[in-house]
This record gives structure tokens, C-alpha cells and sequence, in this order.
């Protein structure tokens, strides 16, 4: 499946589990000798009363991760599809808490994402000796990349839509050094279970660019997550409307968000399957 060209390996362990290693999950992910994706999302049974089914995920290097918001669209018109349930609306327990897809009349899927966080400690990062400049009604945080360490920084807004993030500004997504700097974000020092880099132009109040270097994948055509935590960002630092136009490279997500810090992200966007299969996984990898 994909969803504005992320795309996703589906595995139903509704019934029974598979029991993947991660070698495995590395395998399925590999787009030359598996089937290829940014992601594997796992529908297993509910954990617990209230909830419909758990929703686990890999990355492409096989380690499991809080979040996908892209995958999350994918998830529901995946069980709707599989005949795994009948409703719209499902609740669905992740790492990161419960979120709840919905079934649009127009094909595309909403979920609510939940709020974000902005408590470095909870992100998690690591902002001991580091001195926010004000931007907004918010801050930005200076990040060195490499030595000298004294050399000018990027500056990043961090905040967790589930799972951590880092969002830049930048005069034109399309010229950012997006393959060069975003594996130095992703795994810098101040983020303990390394980060999602996103990279944000501004188009108008209603609209903006995205690149994201995913965390354990690489760049991606979108990031669901990203798209949200870029907006929220942006509305912090005073740039966006509560409605915006992402636009990434694999299409177009709605993202929505009041401004309340305690108020919930509303992401909108396609989910489309893209073929069924059979594969054999080899033992012992």
C-alpha cells in the first residue's frame, strides 16, 4: 500500500503471529531482494477493551518505531479491505497511544493524531547548555552538526507527534541539503532515539513544501508525522493558518490544528493499495 507515496508492506497477524526477526523485517523492506518499503505495519489483535487492533511498525532497517501517520491511512483501508471490520472508524493502539483513522465518503482518510509534545524530556531532547532564540509565540533551538562545534548552527523546532521530530525552515525545499544534513539530524547526540528531519518552505499561510529524512529509512516521497509536526511548528512560530496544504513530494496532505496546546493534530490525506502477494521468507537471516 502507500499513501502519498510512502509506502507499506501489510501483514495480517490477526489470526496468528508471524514471529518476524528483524533480519526479516529488513528483508521485506529491501527493494531489491524482498518486496521493498519505508515501512512494515503489522494489524494484530487488541491488546486491551475499547480498542480494535494493534497497530506495530518497522522501519525499512527493521526496528520497531512509535508511529507512522502515513501507514495509520493505510492501516484502516487495509482492515476495511481485508474484511478484519465493517466500521469507519477504528481505534488503534500504538507505541505511541491510541489513535482513531477515519473512513472519508470521498476515499481519503482522517486521523486524529493526537496532540503534540513539546517537552524536550519527552521527545526525547537533550537541551541541557542550549539557548532557545524566540520565534513567534514559540522558540527555535540551535543544533551543531559537525566540528568546530562553535560553527553556525541550523535552527530546529523539536516536538513528538508520537515520535520525535526536528523541523527547520528553509528558502527552497527543492535546493536543501536534505541527503547531506538530514543523517547528521537524525542521528545527533541530543536525540537519544535519534529523530525524523524534516526541511519546511513556506509557500503562503495555507501552504507549505516538505522533505523529510525519516529516522532508520531515509528520505521518503512523505511523512505523515512530519507533515503534522512541520504545521504545528509553523503555527507556533506564528507562519501558518489552523488549516494547511502540505505538499511533498509523493502528493498532497490537509493537516489541522487549532493552536491549543493540548488539541489534537488532524491529518487528511489518500491510502490506496497497490497489489496482493505471497512471498517466502527465508529462516535464519
Amino acid at each position: 500500500m502507500q499513501g502519498a507515496g510512502n509506502d507499506f508492506v501489510m501483514l495480517d497477524e490477526t489470526k496468528k503471529p508471524l514471529g518476524l526477526t528483524t533480519a526479516q523485517y529488513r528483508f521485506l523492506a529491501d527493494r531489491h531482494f524482498g518486496v521493498g518499503a519505508d515501512q512494515i505495519l503489522t494489524v494484530r489483535p487488541p491488546p486491551e477493551a475499547g480498542i480494535d487492533f494493534e497497530y506495530v511498525i518497522h522501519n525499512a532497517d527493521g526496528g520497531e518505531v512509535e508511529q507512522c501517520g502515513n501507514g495509520a491511512r493505510c492501516f484502516v483501508r487495509f482492515v476495511r479491505e481485508q474484511g478484519l471490520t465493517a466500521k469507519d472508524v477504528v481505534r488503534v493502539k500504538t507505541l505511541s497511544g491510541v489513535i482513531e483513522p477515519r473512513m472519508q465518503a470521498d476515499g481519503r482518510v482522517t486521523v486524529d493524531m493526537g496532540a503534540p509534545v513539546f517537552e524536550p524530556a519527552r521527545i526525547p531532547f537533550d537541551a541541557a547548555g542550549l539557548h532557545a532564540e524566540a520565534e513567534g509565540s514559540w522558540q527555535k533551538w540551535p543544533l551543531a552538526l559537525s566540528e568546530p562545534w562553535d560553527a553556525a548552527p541550523v535552527f530546529i523546532a523539536a516536538l513528538s507527534m508520537g515520535n520525535p521530530h526536528a523541523v527547520q525552515l528553509v528558502a527552497d525545499v527543492d535546493a536543501a541539503p536534505v541527503l547531506q544534513t538530514g543523517p547528521l539530524i537524525e542521528n545527533h547526540v541530543r536525540f537519544p532515539r535519534r529523530v525524523n528531519a524534516g526541511f519546511m518552505q513556506v509557500v503562503s499561510r495555507g501552504q507549505i513544501r516538505l522533505r523529510v529524512y525519516e529516522r532508520g529509512v531515509g528520505e521518503t516521497l512523505a511523512c505523515g508525522t512530519g507533515a503534522c509536526a512541520a504545521v504545528v511548528a509553523g503555527i507556533r512560530w506564528g507562519l501558518l493558518d489552523a488549516k494547511v496544504d502540505v505538499m511533498t513530494r509523493g502528493g498532497q496532505l490537509t493537516i489541522e490544528w487549532p493552536g491549543q496546546l493540548d488539541a489534537p493534530v488532524m491529518m487528511t490525506g489518500p491510502a490506496t493499495t497497490v497489489f496482493e502477494s505471497e512471498i517466502e521468507i527465508p529462516d535464519g537471516i
